[in-house]
């Protein structure tokens, strides 16, 4: 289902974002779900807003992608992703395999890029303000 056949290989991926290593191809949709679970189970020190922010503005930077005001870091969309990782997660025993764990929600809605627009209307969801900040949905309430 994923090209993430074990917890190692989530496991490089989240490491490779926390120490700007990884290959800005590999950062994929997929990928960015794998590391919010990795962070969630191992590291939630950096899971928080600001924590959060940080990690991956850093990376981004480092991978030659300026966070702007139309490109780069977006605070709303990492903000849901995370929430909806987190409420997957918790779904698991904490000795479930990240990879298998990973799989099922890549097997949901959320394998899709365009989940968010189930909740936030696109103009709303792709505004400066929403990049910037967290802005709250304005079609649907978040389900977790």
């Amino acid at each position: 289902m994923t090209s993430f056949a074990s917890d190692a290989a989530i496991e490089r991926i989240a490491l490779g974002v926390i120490d700007r290593t990884l290959p800005k191809p590999e950062w994929t949709h997929a990928a960015h779900f794998a590391a919010a679970l990795w962070l969630l189970r191992y590291r939630r020190d950096l899971t928080t807003a600001p924590a959060i922010k940080g990690l991956i503005s850093a990376y981004n930077e480092a991978t030659n992608t300026p966070n702007t005001d139309t490109g780069g870091y977006h605070h709303t969309i990492t903000l849901a992703s995370m929430r909806a990782a987190s409420a997957h997660l918790a779904g698991y025993p904490e000795t479930a395999s990240l990879h298998r764990i990973l799989d099922v929600l890549l097997a949901s809605p959320l394998r899709h890029p365009d989940w968010l627009l189930d909740y936030w209307s696109r103009e709303t969801l792709f505004s400066v303000a929403a990049r910037r900040d967290w802005t709250p949905p304005d079609l649907a309430p978040l389900p977790f």
